[in-house]
């Protein structure tokens, strides 16, 4: 049996508003996010991720009274992340409504946490989300890749991508997989908002790498991006926004566009 191929809008927030950036910055305004919720999930999206995107920056919590409303307006499942640092924290965004939590920066910075809300909460509810970029300072690296003649690795950054690790981005998902995580959702900062398509082969790497399901994230501009990133690196899901946030394509459009091209998702 095919197991279908997940298309997840995601809804960054800011300040109780969805957010679109480049390279994780460059902010604007997208819209309300209780609205864009209920469109989304109306529309047949198989999941919706909320992000609060300067949580962990601003060291604070989730807002959690707007995740109750979301919760309240969709019936699909739902993933929250933001500042996310300790279990009560996560036991919250789960009683406000979320079905999974997505943890980045406190999963870094303490990485225990991953087995022990594993344990909690059970493994399917937990989502580490990761952050990479690309650093041509070969030094650090352990996995180097070679394109147009540049030797680079991919590097983990926490605080909402503003802060660099010095982890390599591949060895962090097999310890997380080893840690205890239920699925990896991965960000490329290098084309986050490019509207150029995924970097397939950093989802390709990690996909090959681990044995965890792994949503595709950063650079989705049009259907053909989901298309292509779905074939060529064996992901499980693919995240969008601007394609969906600035209604240049609804998303029961898009999964009939990739139905037609042989991606198997459901209707």
């Amino acid at each position: 049996m095919t197991l279908t191929k997940r298309i997840i809008p995601c809804l960054d927030v800011k300040n109780g508003r969805v957010v679109k950036g480049l390279h994780f910055k460059s902010i604007k305004d997208a819209g309300d996010p209780i609205q864009l919720a209920k469109k989304y999930s109306d529309e047949g999206a198989d999941e919706l991720v909320f992000l609060d995107i300067t949580a962990s920056q601003e060291q604070r919590e989730t807002i959690k009274t707007l995740v109750t409303k979301v919760a309240e307006v969709i019936d699909i499942p739902f993933t929250v992340g933001g500042g996310v640092k300790t279990l009560q924290h996560a036991r919250d965004i789960l009683l406000n409504g979320a079905d999974k939590v997505a943890i980045n920066t406190g999963a870094v910075k303490n990485p225990e946490i991953i087995t022990e809300l594993m344990e909690i909460f059970g493994k399917q509810c937990v989502v580490v989300a990761i952050d990479a970029k690309r650093n041509y300072n070969i030094e650090k690296g352990k996995n180097i890749f070679t394109e147009r003649n540049k030797k680079f690795w991919f590097e983990v950054f926490i605080y909402g991508g503003k802060k660099e690790t010095g982890l390599d981005t591949i060895d962090w998902a097999k310890n997380v997989e080893t840690l205890g995580a239920g699925e990896i959702l991965l960000t490329s900062i290098d084309m986050d908002g490019t509207k150029d398509g995924y970097d397939i082969l950093l989802t390709k790497e990690i996909v090959n790498s681990i044995s965890l399901p792994v949503i595709a994230s950063g650079g989705c501009g049009e259907p053909d991006d989901m298309v292509k990133v779905f074939k060529e690196s064996g992901v499980s899901a693919a995240l969008a926004a601007s394609i969906f946030h600035y209604e240049s394509h609804a998303v029961n459009r898009v999964k009939q566009f990739l139905q037609e091209n042989r991606i198997p998702v459901r209707l």
